[in-house]
């Protein structure tokens, strides 16, 4: 195996998400509602007494040093990013003590890291190597990319790591009471351990902890038992006991709530393939981050703007006390109901993306300000959605029997605890909630606008640089807008919602444009998109919503809600450059997208990077010569992408209405075998792409951006900003003076 593909970046690129104006800007009640859902106060750099761990594990170390320092601040707990060690717990079960390790480093020498390398005699490289494995396993919140899911190691020797704890006597403890140093290096031996996934393939993943014999199968029949039992999966982990048992792990900090959404209930005996072992649901996973967790939130309750806002906070201190999901939803649909807030914040398990089979979500929290300035434009498409969605490649059959305006705002990020930050989001993903109450769209203004100086930009052609560089961020701006509305917002599933109840004439079905007959499939009572589609269902989604934006992007009348253009068609012009450099960026991030497939397992590692795949290959398919792949060397080291600009409203976009057209309509009628049968076949990696191409994108492939995170302090009732320096040592200090 390679090695050299699963190293570190040296250097990881490390960018501020830039909040002060906006934060400033917050009258005090505001402030400290933000501060408590983020939850941050500084921890000073622990006494030579604090930094020896007393008996126990390391994280029972680290406390001794957390709560020495009570004194500084009013409680130094805090609500989205204490859920961090979730997130950490989530993908791997070295990944606390990494954590644990790193923190125990910087506080050695307060940060001080040439005091740290004298002591310990280690080389100047050994340190920079060091630094920017740390930097970027703080920016994926794990060992593990959060972007594509594949394991990434330090670049120097376990006999370094055991050379720099000499520093540090809790650093030294944590090596040698964790897994980090059995597990930091040894799964290049095992080359499926570095690539999260089904534990019975040989792959890791901790939403099934201590079960290496774990099945598809059995996951899949056990989410089918605990729905019938009126649970949801989001917050959960499943563990298969030594007797061939399995228990239901819920998020909780009650280890014995009264009842739970299934009732009174918490053991079963199974039956079909699981005949003669039983299931048991057991509360209290992440029982003490959870407890602060809920603490938090409803004190951030007494500083809401409005009723709803504090009724949201008492559902979700509700769901973490509890591990009520029920109450999760409740928290959404108050969330989609508070319009326009000036803080906003959702916080919870929410994606699926990471869970091999689809379903288990994991800790995200995120609290921004509205920047009211840039949310215009994504009012005025709002306001447009009517008259857009008819333009989509199927009928009102397939649709919504009313668009309900969702609030869309573009956000400026004070913190957002999770393994990446995205561009954008639209959420609830619970399609009862959607459809029933609604759902919101926020653009992350301050992710979309990081950058790092001089960012390379492979496989784009020299003659289209400037253009592409000029246009990229208004494109991009575009494309995330109409991919989280009308995107993800769009779309009916055809269901029997109750036994004998349907929301579409059942007697008298809708044609499928596809077949031309009509439709014979649909969601059964208990189904959901996620519980029918299963592991593809996340990035077939994805790639459904990024359809959507290249169709819709083409529609000029759209672009002038940007201010681009005036409405008329005119390649020309701004708007036909920003049009331009939309179908530049998805053909180029379809060949990018390779880094995130594994030749081994020939599976995708990023439900993103695969639908772009696709999409691309629905670019080179138009025909015509309009999307094309070029270059002279034998070895592809000139490749690059040529796109026909003057082809894109002729054989572009016509090509993605096609292929959009069936993924709707799979969807939308629960049809997975035909669903899955497409997506696999526009997904397949053959061997000109899995080779050839590949070993290109992955010589040219650039660093990921992790981001620099600002910190609040609260003191006697004023919360106050810190923030840190765009680099690898501002990174580890912000998360140093999190003390989490």
């Amino acid at each position: 195996m390679d090695e050299t593909q699963y190293y570190a970046d040296a250097p990881p690129t490390t960018v501020a998400l830039a909040i002060k104006p906006h934060f400033e800007a917050l009258t005090d009640q505001q402030k400290l509602y933000a501060h408590h859902i983020s939850r941050f106060n500084l921890v000073p750099p622990p006494t030579p007494q604090q930094v020896i761990p007393r008996p126990g594990t390391a994280l029972n170390a680290a406390k001794s040093v957390k709560n020495s320092n009570r004194h500084q601040t009013t409680v130094n707990d805090r609500a989205a990013f204490l859920g961090y060690r979730i997130i950490l717990r989530q993908v791997s079960p070295e990944s606390e003590g990494i954590y644990d390790f790193i923190i125990a480093l910087y506080q050695a020498h307060n940060g001080d890291w040439k005091q740290l390398q004298a002591e310990t005699k280690v080389s100047d490289r050994t340190l920079q190597q060091f630094l920017h494995y740390a930097a970027q396993f703080l920016g994926n919140a794990g060992n593990y990319k959060g972007f594509g899911d594949s394991k990434f190691i330090p670049r120097f020797s376990l006999d370094d790591f055991v050379d720099l704890a000499s520093a540090s006597a809790r650093a030294q403890h944590i090596l040698e009471t964790t897994s980090i140093k059995a597990a930091i290096f040894a799964d290049l031996q095992k080359p499926a351990l570095m690539h999260l996934g089904f534990p019975n393939l040989g792959h890791l993943s901790a939403y099934y902890p201590e079960s290496p014999d774990i099945s598809q199968e059995e996951i899949e029949a056990i989410g089918e038992f605990i729905a019938e039992k009126g649970l949801l999966p989001e917050n959960t982990r499943l563990r298969k006991t030594n007797k061939g048992d399995y228990e239901v792990l819920i998020a909780s900090a009650l280890q014995h709530p009264p009842g739970s959404d299934a009732g009174n209930e918490n053991e079963w005996p199974l039956g079909g393939k699981l005949q003669g072992r039983s299931l048991r649901l057991v509360f209290g996973d992440y029982v003490e981050e959870l407890a602060k967790i809920a603490l938090h939130i409803k004190q951030a309750g007494l500083h809401s703007a409005n009723e709803t806002q504090k009724r949201m906070m008492d559902e979700y201190a509700k769901s973490f006390g509890t591990g009520s999901l029920k109450a999760f939803k409740e928290s959404q649909k108050l969330w989609v109901k508070d319009i326009g807030p000036t803080v906003e914040s959702n916080i919870g398990f929410i994606e699926s993306y990471r869970d091999p089979a689809g379903v288990r979500s994991e800790w995200e929290g995120m609290v921004a300000m509205v920047n009211r300035e840039r949310t215009r434009a994504f009012k005025m498409l709002v306001d447009a959605a009517p008259l857009m969605i008819p333009k989509l490649p199927w009928s009102s059959d397939f649709e919504k029997d009313k668009f309900t305006p969702p609030d869309f705002t573009s956000l400026e990020v004070l913190s957002f605890a999770s393994s990446g930050i995205p561009a954008g989001i639209n959420i609830p993903n619970y399609d009862d909630v959607r459809q029933e109450v609604g759902f919101k769209n926020v653009s992350l203004g301050n992710v979309l606008g990081a950058k790092a100086p001089n960012e390379p930009i492979p496989f784009i052609r020299d003659e289209d640089l400037l253009l592409y560089q000029n246009n990229r961020d208004d494109a991009f701006e575009v494309q995330v807008a109409i991919h989280e509305l009308l995107g993800h917002g769009t779309g009916k599933l055809l269901q029997e919602t109750a036994p004998g109840q349907f929301n579409f004439d059942v007697k008298n079905p809708p044609t499928d444009p596809i077949s031309c007959q009509p439709c014979r499939s649909y969601y059964l009572p208990g189904q959901t998109w996620n519980s029918v589609f299963g592991q593809i269902a996340s990035s077939y989604e994805e790639c459904r919503a990024e359809c959507v934006a290249m169709a819709l992007s083409c529609d000029f009348d759209i672009l002038k809600i940007f201010k681009f253009g005036n409405g008329t068609v005119d390649m020309e012009n701004k708007a036909g450059d920003v049009l331009y450099a939309s179908y530049l960026s998805m053909a180029r991030a379809g060949v990018v997208a390779l880094e995130f497939w594994d030749p081994k397992s020939r599976k995708w590692g990023q439900a993103h990077m695969q639908a772009r795949f696709s999409i691309l290959k629905t670019f080179l398919d138009a025909g015509d010569s309009f999307t094309t792949l070029d270059g002279t060397k034998e070895d592809f080291s000139d490749l690059h992408i040529k796109v026909d600009k003057h082809k894109i409203l002729s054989h572009g976009r016509p090509a993605v209405e096609k292929y959009l057209q069936k993924l709707h309509i799979y969807k939308s009628t629960a049809n997975y075998t035909e669903g899955k049968k497409l997506y696999d076949e526009m997904t397949n990696v053959d061997d000109f792409w899995g080779q050839k191409v590949r070993n290109e994108v992955l010589r040219r492939k650039t660093p990921r951006k992790v981001f620099v995170q600002a910190n609040t302090i609260e003191n006697d009732g004023k919360v106050t900003l810190k923030e840190y320096a765009p680099t690898i040592e501002g990174m580890i200090q912000s998360f140093a003076e999190r003390g989490i």
